[in-house]
């Protein structure tokens, strides 16, 4: 008895990739599974097609689509907080302060985005500012970030 290789087969095979995923660390057995259900497809509608072709197109449709994960798609998802870097990513950021005359003299600044896991700091400043001010973090002490007062000095 022969086996005759199905559409359905490599349709079955691409779903057990695929769900693979969810024990497997690696992020590729998904591509595998997405390219045996696009030569599913593609066997259904061209049922003459080889075996050995269609081993082929598996396996350059899984590396198309591993490429261009890698190339196009996982650089769009990147996390564009700033958790878990080191200092240097910290000093240089700008943000507005939202609360003036706090406790030691300390003022309440917001970032457009998360700077060491936290939008909202608690800055000593080494100038009085004013609620909606722009100030730069110049450095970090204990707990708190040090700023000053920013001025962009953009050329006229």
């Amino acid at each position: 008895m022969e086996f005759i290789m199905q559409p359905w087969h490599w349709f079955v095979l691409g779903i057990i990739l695929i769900l693979s995923e969810l024990i497997l660390p690696a992020f590729a057995a998904l591509w595998f599974g997405i390219a045996a259900i696009i030569v599913a497809l593609l066997f259904a509608l061209f049922p003459s097609m080889s075996f050995v072709m269609q081993c082929m197109l598996w396996i350059i449709i899984a590396i198309s689509c591993t490429l261009i994960w890698f190339k196009y798609i996982k650089p769009l998802s990147k996390d564009k907080t700033k958790a878990g870097l080191a200092r240097e990513a910290t000093l240089g950021q700008i943000g507005m302060v939202i609360q003036t005359h706090l406790d030691h003299e300390q003022i309440l600044v917001r970032f457009p985005m998360p700077l060491l896991g936290s939008d909202e700091w608690m800055c000593r400043c080494l100038a009085t500012v004013a609620i909606g001010d722009r100030v730069i973090v110049t450095d970090i002490l204990g707990n708190d970030l040090v700023v000053k007062p920013y001025s962009s000095q953009a050329p006229h």
